[in-house]
């Protein structure tokens, strides 16, 4: 018999986790203990002992003195006790097995301790691992009921200010943030800030609020001769950092477009709705006692990966778990909750359900673009796909603004809205097949355009087989398809 049809959803109820063991092992009380401990600390779960690895119903000999082990264990190896359930279950052909529920603890950590030794234990996917420092430093601020964000910081109140704050509550509410609005979140009794004031202060003194963001040369970091096409380091608050990562995306987000009989219909590499919820998710969610990291945006030039510290906040793996349907458990809810008064976000916990079913609103989405979640115990990350990657389409120059012009159903004469991009193209090839030594700023001066758009035009001119490189990136040179060199 095995457990599909025991059934084991009847066996654990509510459980989503739970272990198989094939007997109770007496002399080494770790092996099972440890996944008490895991529960208690987490979610809750589910042991259930008579069950082989491989689903095997075997059955316990003698699962009445098994039981009185059981909680004699838990009640002298644990610290504190766990509120635990024990019960019999018997099968068609009479074996007996034992469901041990380990409840979510309040007074977490719970450690097993034996010769001397104390260990609290954390669950990440399916396996009980000892819980780290940083893991133990949560625990501990779970035990007490609270969170990083709601702790008194080290900086005064009168130290510091909020005009970002006022000025977004205002744009995005149309009402004043007031004074009394700070006491609910901001600042303790004797006018410190909690660490959530902090990271909403205009001149944020957490060093280690900060963001990364890098539009990487290619499909990877190992770009070639131009690794980075853009790249900027920032710090600070948090609706800064917020506005500074959606600017950086939105520079590197092009849009191509499609031509209705009514119009046109815009189509970006990257929706903005799903941007936005990705950028806001990262800051809000992201565990801040990784001292000493930061959020990291990547745009390659078929997606963006996000990375946020901290994975998720219950220890479960995001991409075990069924997307559309996953509770709102917040990290850090004092954050959470001002950007939710901020209207930068909802309280029903429902980010991966915008980011996806934003994507497949657009003419271009496939089911190879679907957004992507991941993590670990101490890393999130959410890829994005580029919408447009892979379809025939093409810089051009429209209002001074560089955009994508598609040719799904787009009448526009294409060398009308091209010519000035070719003729710019044909410059950079000329240019450097006088000069092999001619630098990216030397052409741009030439040319009288930015860095970025001859950094971007060079890689246009390379992904689409325009020209190659030879050689080092210190010492090498272009050559063009055909065989003609073209300096570097």
């Amino acid at each position: 018999m095995t457990t599909d049809v025991l059934d084991i959803k009847s066996l654990i109820g509510e459980t989503t986790a739970y272990d198989k063991k094939q007997m109770l092992e007496e002399r080494k009380p770790k092996s099972w203990l440890k996944s008490v401990s895991a529960f208690a600390n987490g979610e809750g779960g589910a042991l259930i002992f008579g069950i082989a690895d491989d689903g095997e119903v075997v059955g316990l000999q003698e699962a009445q003195h098994d039981a009185e082990i059981i909680s004699e264990q838990i009640k002298t190896k644990m610290d504190p006790v766990p509120e635990v359930n024990l019960g019999f279950h018997k099968t068609d052909d009479g074996k007996e097995l034992i469901v041990l529920k380990v409840r979510p603890g309040d007074e977490t950590p719970y450690f097993y301790f034996a010769d001397g030794n104390r260990t609290a234990f954390v669950r990440i996917g399916n396996e009980s691992v000892p819980a780290d420092s940083m893991m133990l430093k949560r625990l501990v601020l779970k035990g007490y009921k609270r969170s990083f964000d709601s702790m008194p910081s080290e900086y005064k109140f009168n130290q510091m200010a909020f005009t970002k704050l006022r000025s977004i509550c205002f744009q995005r509410t149309h009402n004043e943030f007031l004074d009394t609005d700070y006491e609910s979140w901001g600042i303790t009794s004797d006018g410190v800030l909690t660490n959530a004031g902090a990271l909403l202060a205009d001149e944020c003194p957490i060093h280690y609020s900060r963001v990364f963001c890098t539009r990487w040369n290619g499909l990877d970091k190992a770009g070639g001769v131009v690794d980075a096409l853009d790249d900027a380091e920032y710090s600070g608050s948090l609706l800064i950092l917020l506005q500074d990562m959606m600017s950086f995306i939105n520079r590197n987000n092009h849009k191509a477009w499609m031509k209705t009989k009514d119009g046109r219909i815009e189509m970006p590499d990257y929706p903005d709705r799903a941007l936005l919820e990705t950028c806001v998710n990262s800051l809000i969610h992201r565990d801040y006692l990784e001292y000493g990291s930061e959020v990291h945006v990547d745009i390659y030039d078929d997606r963006i990966e996000v990375y946020s510290p901290g994975g998720m906040f219950d220890g479960t793996l995001v991409q075990n778990l069924d997307l559309m349907n996953v509770e709102s458990k917040r990290r850090n809810p004092v954050i959470a909750d001002i950007f939710s008064r901020l209207n930068l976000m909802d309280r029903r916990g429902s980010g991966f359900k915008k980011i996806i079913r934003d994507y497949k609103g657009y003419e271009t989405y496939t089911p190879d673009k679907k957004p992507s979640f991941r993590s670990d115990a101490h890393n999130f990350f959410t890829v994005l796909p580029n919408l447009n990657y892979g379809h025939d389409v093409e810089y051009v120059e429209e209002n001074g603004r560089e955009e994508l012009s598609s040719g799904l159903g787009n009448n526009r004469p294409k060398e009308n809205v091209t010519k000035d991009v070719t003729k710019r193209y044909e410059a950079i090839l000329a240019l450097v097949s006088f000069n092999r030594e001619m630098t990216v700023d030397e052409i741009a001066g030439t040319l009288k355009v930015n860095r970025r758009t001859i950094l971007r035009d060079i890689d246009y001119l390379r992904t689409h087989k325009k020209i190659k490189r030879v050689g080092g990136r210190k010492d090498g040179h272009w050559e063009s398809i055909d065989g003609q060199e073209t300096g570097n």
